[in-house]
């Protein structure tokens, strides 16, 4: 007995959401890296159970760098958005347009990012408190530099190319990592700027 053959030649080389193997990539690399961030954030947790005082020995950041940082990435999800919706309906002009606003302004989360590390009050090496406080926003700072790399060379994509209609899927998808470097900060924030003011 023969099976039927299923002729796939028609279909498309290339597909937005969950009929892309780029966009289960780019969910799996969510899924590790949350799990990461889970983790640091365990461990900030369990260093704190055992430290008499904490922050030891140093008073809690400033809040004013880390709250800028999370107003300009709350404001990035609306050009991210736009950006995205652009790209799924293959519009050149508005997919460079609204990548180019998300990249001012992850540019300019970048920028604030420096005083950030500056405000903390404390280095990686003094103790276990900097360790994990560093390495928190060490490890959040790559995520966003490396969507920042990503997006440039989109963007230059789009506007010197050659461009295909599949690149489009690639801008969808990025712009999707994109939300979860905003989420995953959220709870970054809370661990670093919050908790030592509440505990």
């Amino acid at each position: 007995m023969s099976r039927p053959v299923i002729d796939v030649a028609r279909l498309p080389p290339y597909a937005f959401g969950q009929r892309s193997l780029i966009w289960w990539g780019t969910i799996g690399l969510v899924a590790i890296e949350g799990a990461m961030f889970a983790m640091l954030i365990v461990a900030y947790f369990y260093l704190k159970g055992r430290a008499p005082h904490w922050p030891p020995g140093q008073f809690p950041p400033a809040l004013v760098w880390g709250t800028v940082n999370t107003v300009l990435l709350l404001m990035s999800a609306v050009p991210n958005q736009l950006t995205k919706a652009a790209a799924e309906k293959r519009d050149l002009g508005r997919s460079r347009l609204w990548l180019a606003v998300a990249l001012v302004v992850a540019l300019a989360f970048n920028i604030v990012r420096i005083f950030e590390f500056r405000a903390l009050n404390v280095w990686w090496d003094e103790n276990a408190y900097g360790s994990v406080v560093w390495t928190l926003l060490g490890f959040h700072t790559f995520h966003v530099v490396t969507d920042l790399v990503d997006s440039s060379i989109l963007l230059a994509l789009l506007f010197t190319g050659p461009l295909k209609e599949s690149h489009f899927v690639d801008i969808a998808d990025n712009a999707m990592y994109w939300y979860f470097v905003v989420v995953s900060w959220l709870p970054i924030y809370a661990v670093i700027y919050i908790v030592p003011r509440i505990a």
